[in-house]
């Protein structure tokens, strides 16, 4: 499989937020959004096999993983082994998609975290809708806002799909796009049974730091 980068930090967003965490980054998208924050996986990476992955993440010692990208669904028949074994050998498997990809046939032990792109990202058009009927209540859905726009847009998908009634929902709000504080107050004037998620790992780290 073809991976950019492993390392460890704190779990910068989620429900996971604040956790020691190992992150397995996949190379490849074929996304390309607006506000992308990891442009350098879209190429950048080395050949590993599943078991280097493995041997990797052990000798890291963390018992949570996450499997991000890019795109790690675009390796998907490796992506598959790695998160079996994972599960297998006691492992907490969070595994971070773009939406745009079926995440059928992902084992069920693991933790979806499904982006969906809102049209502020520029990729609203390349959603795999049905990716929301296979969500799990330990699955959680991400939509970065941008605007008030996306807000809308956002809320409306959560009411027609019922997600709060699925899985966790977040709100991130799009960094130097628009102001956390903003994006709180229309959750909180609107009831919104979403968590308000933001990028700890970049307040803690930069916005520039990529591993530590």
């Amino acid at each position: 499989m073809r991976v950019c980068e492993i390392f460890s930090s704190i779990q910068g967003e989620s429900s996971y937020a604040g956790i020691p965490c190992t992150f397995v980054r996949l190379a490849g998208c074929n996304l390309r959004c607006s506000y992308c924050d990891t442009q350098y996986a879209y190429a950048e990476g080395i050949d590993m096999s599943v078991d280097d992955v493995l041997s990797h993440v052990k000798l890291v010692g963390l018992k949570l993983v996450e499997i991000t990208g890019g795109e790690p669904l675009l390796q998907k028949s490796d992506l598959l082994t790695l998160v079996e074994a994972l599960a297998d050998d006691g492992y907490e498997v969070m595994i971070e998609t773009n939406g745009s990809l079926s995440t059928s046939g992902i084992d069920g032990r693991s933790v979806v975290i499904l982006d969906v792109k809102t049209p502020g990202s520029g990729m609203a058009a390349e959603m795999d809708f049905l990716n929301l009927g296979r969500l799990k209540s330990s699955d959680e859905v991400k939509f970065v806002i941008c605007d008030r726009y996306d807000y809308e847009w956002s809320k409306d998908l959560i009411r027609r799909y019922k997600l709060s009634e699925k899985c966790k929902v977040l709100f991130s709000p799009s960094l130097e796009e628009i102001d956390p504080s903003l994006l709180s107050k229309w959750i909180v004037d609107d009831r919104l049974d979403v968590r308000l998620n933001l990028q700890i790992h970049k307040y803690i780290y930069g916005p520039d730091r990529r591993r530590v």
